[in-house]
């Protein structure tokens, strides 16, 4: 097996939850998944039986800004892994967002439920969906939602929890929406979940995040509880947030799938917090 963006938060769990298979990890000095040539010599030199790519453009902010550059990332250079793996019989394994939802139902989005992404990360991913399904049968999309981990983000330098935890620490205001609902992802509980997918579930698309839905605030509320931090949380809307995104105001995501796959569901959204902050006290 092969794990493309090995050294990100979610990639490095990915290798942990896959430990003591025969599995090989490559961060962004040992493949360019944006060239045919780079993706086409790691696969011919690691002869996988599959690939498991977190490579993304996840800058929800820039790709607004930068929205051709996220299409290149995110759709067509997943469209070229999938096609790659295809070409060599192995399987593909890409990740996928909450933001291909407009959040307009209301309540937790099944896999079966239609995208209608509103922002221009959400139409990327949405695009390397649609390409991964054209390009093979074999394939396995797991969607995603507020991921964090132990490791910080490649590209933010911080995750949520983190900015929340070090601003309270810090003695600094915290401004958080109230409006927004979504399925915290707990990075270690997916990679888990990644690993008894591929192992024994047919392939297809997945919603793998933590069990349940919360607002940020009350995700923001949680994590200061469990870390023992008395600290105010100044409540704020998304309009008053406003960073030139329209994001999902529900996207909860439901584990329709996994369900449907006779596999054990994801942990709880509070049992990630405490898993990190666990994690957190130990490194």
């Amino acid at each position: 097996m092969l794990v493309i963006g090995a050294t990100g938060q979610l990639g490095s769990a990915i290798l942990e939850a896959f430990r003591g298979a025969q599995t090989v990890g490559l961060g962004h000095a040992e493949i360019e998944i944006e060239d045919p040539k780079s993706v086409a010599a790691a696969l011919d030199e690691h002869r996988p039986d599959l690939v498991i790519s977190t490579a993304a453009f996840h800058n929800v902010p820039r790709c607004e800004r930068e929205p051709v550059r996220a299409l290149e990332v995110n759709a067509i250079a997943v469209d070229g892994l999938a096609r790659a793996c295809e070409t060599r019989e192995a399987a593909f394994a890409t990740f996928s967002s909450d933001y291909v939802f407009d959040g307009e139902k209301g309540a937790p989005y099944d896999e079966t439920d239609a995208p209608h992404p509103l922002s221009a990360y959400g139409l990327s991913k949405l695009a390397g969906e649609l390409l991964t399904r054209a390009a093979s049968p074999r394939h396995f999309i797991f969607r995603t939602s507020g991921l964090f981990g132990s490791r910080p983000s490649s590209v933010k330098g911080y995750t949520f929890i983190d900015r929340i935890l070090d601003q309270a620490r810090r003695g600094e205001q915290v401004r958080v929406v109230t409006d927004m609902t979504f399925s915290p992802s707990y990075a270690p509980h997916v990679a888990a979940t990644v690993a008894a997918v591929t192992g024994r579930a047919p392939f297809g698309t997945y919603h793998v995040t933590n069990a349940g839905a919360c607002t940020w605030y009350e995700f923001a509320e949680e994590a200061l509880r469990q870390a023992k931090l008395v600290h105010p949380i100044e409540p704020t809307t998304s309009a008053e947030w406003n960073d030139g995104v329209r994001r999902p105001r529900y996207s909860a995501l439901a584990h329709g799938a996994l369900v449907r796959a006779g596999l054990p569901d994801v942990p709880p959204w509070q049992e990630g917090i405490a898993a990190y902050l666990r994690a957190a006290v130990s490194s």
